[in-house]
């Protein structure tokens, strides 16, 4: 589904920001969202997405109710909700006003019992869609070296500090993620 746009969710506010480097050392254009962001920070980020300017918002639940979103075409529980009722929030971010979307659940042997909670309350069983190892081996090396570079940079950029700090340069902050300031500091050069 290249082009459109995504929310994936994750279960903890260091993951989104983690995930956001990964996909973002994979060449694709995400931001993060957390409770532990300022209202500045999810505000720009949010309206960065809107906008347009990236096309996957990498989220904790805090982006599950009460966003305004009109078009999510796709949603990913990279980390699949504890509480069966937060799994109908996220997906529920798709498929606004009649239009239709895709809900996908990557799940592990350790959250079985929570997705089969989850096909309870919804009164269905959910089509499952296996890896196929030959694909997953293939793109395993380049996936280990993207989260690699991507550790280092979130320890250089948040200072060694395992969480982001309130109230810091809120549009800046924002604009790392998505890789703006150099775009920024070349066209001020080019006006010059």
């Amino acid at each position: 589904m290249s082009g459109k746009t995504s929310m994936v969710f994750t279960r903890t506010c260091d993951s989104t920001l983690l995930l956001a480097y990964i996909l973002r050392n994979l060449g694709f254009s995400a931001i993060p969202i957390s409770g532990q962001m300022s209202q500045a920070k999810r505000l720009g980020a949010i309206n960065k997405f809107k906008e347009g300017e990236c096309n996957i918002l990498i989220c904790t639940d805090v982006a599950s109710r009460g966003l305004d979103i009109p078009s999510v075409d796709m949603v990913i529980n990279y980390d699949i909700p504890m509480n069966s009722k937060d799994y109908i929030h996220r997906v529920g971010r798709t498929a606004r006003a009649g239009r239709s979307g895709v809900a996908i659940s990557l799940i592990n042997q350790f959250e079985v019992e929570w997705y089969m909670q989850i096909e309870k309350l919804i009164g269905k069983k959910l089509p499952e869609y296996p890896a196929i190892e030959e694909e997953v081996l293939r793109l395993l090396e380049r996936v280990a070296e993207a989260k690699r570079i991507s550790q280092m940079q979130k320890i250089k950029e948040t200072g060694g500090k395992k969480r982001l700090e309130r109230g810091d340069d809120d549009e800046e902050d924002t604009d790392k993620y998505l890789g703006l300031n150099k775009r920024k500091s070349f066209e001020k050069s080019k006006r010059r």
